[in-house]
């Protein structure tokens, strides 16, 4: 029953009319602190309409960018509470060059606090969220751009071996 659910909301997904809605929702979700990554799903969806690429990417890095203001969000409403840890070499590397280093916003396990720690730091809300989006970006088309050179016969021998 579980595997014809899954079957069942996998092939849901991948519909155009659902697909991007998905690789909204994965996006968004992904840059919050929750530890998952929104490339397959990107992926997925553009491996199954290759037309769809560059809405996919734009769908993905909105998505994506909107979850990173939502970290800088917390940050800055977080900023009173915690202001004792400012000292930290985190706060200095980031105050140093400012709303640039959210270009790193990408990178996985340090570019969501990084969100979180402009905020905390109060640095120029849409400078931030520029960079953050142009990191954002070039990463998704990076990524998927490389996993589509992978020939099919690998993705074909990773899901007979998954299944």
């Amino acid at each position: 029953m579980i595997e014809s659910a899954i079957l069942w909301l996998l092939a849901l997904l991948a519909l155009p009319q659902v697909g991007l809605s998905a690789v909204f929702l994965v996006s968004f979700v992904a840059a919050t602190l929750v530890p998952m990554g929104s490339e397959p799903t990107v992926f997925a969806v553009i491996k199954a309409n290759d037309a769809l690429f560059w809405s996919a990417i734009a769908v993905a890095t909105a998505g994506n960018t909107l979850g990173g203001a939502l970290n800088y969000w917390i940050g800055y409403g977080a900023s009173k509470p915690f202001s004792r840890e400012r000292a930290s070499r985190w706060f200095r590397w980031i105050e140093q060059y400012g709303a640039k280093r959210m270009l790193l916003a990408w990178l996985p396990a340090i570019g969501d606090p990084i969100c979180t720690l402009s905020g905390w730091l109060r640095l120029p809300f849409w400078s931030s969220v520029a960079y953050m989006a142009i990191g954002k970006f070039a990463r998704y088309v990076t990524v998927t751009w490389l996993l589509l050179r992978v020939p099919d016969g690998f993705w074909q021998r990773i899901a007979h071996w998954l299944g």
